[in-house]
């Protein structure tokens, strides 16, 4: 078996850190920071099969551009002179047609249930405790216009396999007897789930040390050597690891990664904010998006975890307050019993999704380099798809026959 770096301690980098090491490969995980800061840590924890319509589709550059001009709003793209930022929107343009989404559909659909299949083995093989509840997700809606928009949602879903329920405000507020919600509807799909994500980051971690797995933090990625078509070395700032097999999966910072070795990788860092309601004493059983204020509430545990907005910003890592001042709002429109409080500045989590510009992520083989594959630009589904990618990453290195066709996740698909 194989040596096999991978660059990236986030969730993508973690799992497949964990079905290559089931697989026999010795590995070894390079992260730039803290493994406990990263992108994967203060996510919503929402494992989403309903998650089959990608970001880019129609009516998206509008309603962006609607967003833009509110300070509170929940979609941002920062004004920038950057050729890489047109580029990523130029094809987000191109892909925002319902032709995309059509062929889309099955693809997402088909990751997701895997990936929702994989978290259902390790909560019962008992390896990793990261709070595992099978409640399913509200959409929850307060307008007529977006009820119209999530009934072909919905209408979609179940043609595609995945489970959806218009309910309306009475039976949501029966599937929540602690906290009372004031919303027109909802969809309901009962098939999602949802986890503790930072007890997942834990947990796995300390796993993968138990099994053998190199961890190596603080530790900033300068270049590679090659020989021919190969990588065979990862140099760093405190040194170089020889490699056999190289894992790109560094979230947002992948494009600085992928440049070093001559490809060029559309994908744009979109921004998200969460911050945490402890102790909460009547907390919400269903985890929801709350759609009108595109932000999110998770219980995990006696916790409440909210979550919201997609601020296109680069690698730009400072808190927008203005925007978690958006989420807080958005929260009490939908939940008018919680008490939420603007929290301060050093108790908001921020962390960038790394979105391609078609809302698929990029998964598979380099072409020209024999020995790098890439896991990365899940978007805001990285969690979800954790499992999925790093199963798919390791049948990849080891050539078995894989669990889904990843031809639609190719990195180079725009070159």
């Amino acid at each position: 078996m194989n040596s096999v770096t991978i660059i990236g301690g986030g969730v993508s980098g973690l799992f497949s850190a964990y079905y290559l090491q089931k697989a026999g490969h010795s590995v070894t995980i390079i992260e730039q920071g803290a493994f406990l800061d990263g992108c994967s840590f203060g996510n919503a924890g929402m494992i989403v099969p309903s998650h089959i319509v990608p970001l880019a589709q129609p009516g998206m550059i509008a309603k962006g551009l609607r967003w833009m001009l509110k300070s509170t709003s929940p979609f941002y793209v920062k004004p920038r002179l950057s050729w890489d930022l047109m580029k990523w929107g130029l094809l987000f343009y191109k892909y925002s047609t319902e032709q995309h989404v059509q062929r889309s559909i099955p693809i997402l659909r088909d990751i997701s249930l895997l990936s929702k299949k994989l978290f259902q083995d390790l909560a019962a093989s008992g390896d990793i405790d990261f709070g595992w509840h099978e409640r399913g997700l509200l959409m929850l809606y307060k307008n007529a216009d977006t009820e119209h928009e999530m009934a072909e949602e919905a209408h979609l879903a179940n043609q595609a396999g995945i489970v959806a329920e218009m309910l309306n405000g009475a039976q949501v507020q029966a599937l929540e007897p602690e906290v009372r919600v004031d919303v027109r509807g909802a969809v309901y799909y009962p098939g999602d789930a949802h986890i503790t994500p930072n007890l997942l980051i834990k947990n796995l971690l300390a796993f993968l040390k138990k099994q053998g797995v190199q961890i190596l933090e603080n530790e900033e990625v300068l270049g590679f050597e090659k020989k021919g078509t190969k990588i065979t070395a990862v140099q760093t700032a405190k040194g170089s690891h020889k490699t056999e097999e190289l894992i790109i999966a560094a979230g947002a910072w992948s494009p600085v990664l992928t440049e070093k070795l001559g490809i060029s990788l559309p994908l744009q860092g979109g921004k998200g904010y969460s911050f945490m309601l402890k102790n909460v004493k009547n907390n919400i059983h269903v985890p929801a998006i709350m759609l009108e204020a595109r932000a999110t509430a998770t219980p995990m545990g006696g916790d409440l975890r909210f979550a919201g907005t997609l601020e296109v910003a680069g690698t730009d890592m400072t808190v927008n307050m203005n925007r978690v001042r958006g989420i807080v709002q958005g929260i009490t429109n939908y939940y008018p019993e919680l008490e939420v409080q603007l929290p301060e500045v050093d108790k908001v989590w921020r962390g960038l999704r790394p979105c391609s510009p078609d809302g698929l992520p990029y998964i598979g083989r380099v072409k020209g380099l024999d020995n790098v594959t890439l896991a990365t630009g899940h978007g805001m589904m990285g969690v979800s798809l954790g499992p999925a990618t790093g199963k798919l990453v390791a049948e990849i290195v080891t050539g078995k026959a894989e669990s889904m066709q990843v031809q639609a996740f190719n990195p180079l698909r725009f070159s």
